[in-house]
């Protein structure tokens, strides 16, 4: 694994850390440890055979690793332990096989988001709420580098020419890079890690981001094909309601989804997954959501689930829905339903500014119907606010009625928010889709009509 490079090859070696980070054990601060471990880095990665490291399992890599750390501190007389062996090895495997400083955090469950505003301010999401961390990059070159890594394994790259980036990660964490001179204070990674683990709605109940009986009306909603808008803020859960959402389809029916970042993972057998392509330097044309949306329409769907509604896609998501494409569910970033439904007139007109406004609105309020609104709140936690039916217009107004409502009570003295879930015990106006698919009386029962 290991061989002595010349200087030549040595400068061709990536930039790789000095600093320790703390969720993988980290050195002491004192300059001393930084020193020492510096220098055996220095020697592990002037002696790496690439031909051979790419050929190792993990547990080889870190075997070997921690044999040549060991050997390198005997020569140069460093007195460290078999733990400060291991810190080191762990270290400089995160280096070669990971995403380095930030790799302890990409292992933690409980982390669901990591932000890097330059090379010493690290924070992370953990339980809804952020929080600085005490992982730091050496300096500006470093945290560069490992965007560059980042975002090369996708085909792309980032420079000044392309100064932002997003990327996604083997595992399907979605990434943005941002540069300077766009970013001020140094490079910034902003990582929404991928979970595997797709919660059901009942799973959600439990959890407490909605009652049982909105669980089952959600479900309801899903099987009996009704069209679907998620609102709420960033981060607030949006897609992984839409992945519990999607519970409720039936196996038999094709589904396309199309999303700007793949974050969805459907449990169908019969799913068409579509992900947007940005220009590149290379000349590469980009593919953007409208574009996959009218091709999708080719591809005979049932339903169509759009991870994000940004722009003029909106439009042809409405025609999907009002032309046999029932069922079909996106998101979309709003406060409140009412506000929700006001994006969603201004990206139509965007896309359709010759179709007079009032026509645009008599087609929202034909087409959606419902609206769920989704929120982080203060104390960290995600919940269904609202499930809101779209009845129609009123003059020029729209005619909403709320399913569902989450009522806050009070916040305790840990920060705690509490509340109730309260049905308004109206019958929906998709009762009918519900009668067709045999569900009504279990949508009475959930109501309480």
């Amino acid at each position: 694994m290991f061989r002595r490079k010349t200087s030549v090859e040595r400068s061709s070696q990536p930039q790789l850390a000095s600093e320790p980070t703390a969720g993988s054990g980290a050195l002491s601060a004192s300059s001393a440890s930084r020193e020492r471990f510096s220098a055996i880095r220095h020697e592990v990665m002037a002696a790496i055979e690439p031909s051979v490291v790419v050929q190792l399992s993990k547990s080889e890599l870190e075997s070997r690793t921690y044999e040549a750390v060991g050997e390198i501190a005997q020569r140069m007389q460093y007195p460290i332990g078999h733990a400060e062996q291991a810190r080191i090895t762990q270290q400089l495997v995160d280096e070669l096989l990971g995403l380095g400083p930030l790799q302890s955090l990409m292992d933690d469950p409980t982390v669901t988001d990591i932000m890097v505003n330059g090379p010493q301010a690290v924070f992370i999401e953990q339980n809804g709420k952020l929080k600085p961390v005490d992982v730091a990059f050496r300096d500006e070159a470093h945290v560069l580098n490992l965007a560059r890594r980042i975002v090369s394994r996708v085909g792309r790259r980032v420079d000044e020419l392309n100064p932002m980036v997003d990327a996604r990660l083997p595992d399907g964490s979605r990434v943005n890079v941002m540069i300077p001179p766009l970013a001020l204070d140094g490079t910034c990674i902003s990582i929404r890690k991928f979970s595997e683990h797709k919660r059901s709605l009942a799973q959600l109940a439990e959890l407490g981001a909605m009652s049982p009986q909105m669980a089952t009306l959600l479900d309801i909603i899903a099987r009996c094909r009704v069209n679907v808008l998620i609102s709420g803020g960033t981060g607030a859960g949006k897609t992984t309601l839409l992945n519990a959402l999607s519970f409720g389809i039936a196996p038999e029916e094709r589904i396309i989804t199309i999303e700007d970042a793949a974050e969805l993972k459907l449990q169908q057998p019969h799913v068409v997954r579509a992900e947007t392509r940005p220009a590149s330097s290379e000349g590469t044309a980009a593919v953007d959501q409208r574009s996959l949306l009218r091709n999708a329409l080719r591809m005979r769907p049932d339903r169509i689930i759009l991870g994000e509604v940004r722009g003029a896609e909106a439009f042809d998501m409405m025609q999907a829905m009002n032309t046999g494409h029932d069922g079909s569910m996106c998101t979309l970033h709003a406060n409140t339903p009412a506000d929700a439904l006001i994006r969603l007139e201004n990206m139509l007109l965007l896309a359709e500014a010759r179709l007079p406004l009032p026509a645009l609105r008599r087609q929202i309020a034909s087409t959606l119907d419902v609206v769920i609104q989704i929120e982080r709140m203060r104390d960290g936690r995600r919940r269904v606010v609202g499930i809101t039916e779209v009845i129609g217009l009123e003059g020029d107004q729209y005619v909403l009625n709320d399913l569902f409502r989450f009522e806050y009570q009070e916040q305790d003295t840990q920060g705690n928010i509490h509340g109730r879930f309260v049905s308004t015990r109206t019958l929906p106006r998709f009762s009918p889709k519900a009668r067709y698919y045999q569900l009504e009386g279990q949508l009475k029962q959930v109501m309480g009509v």
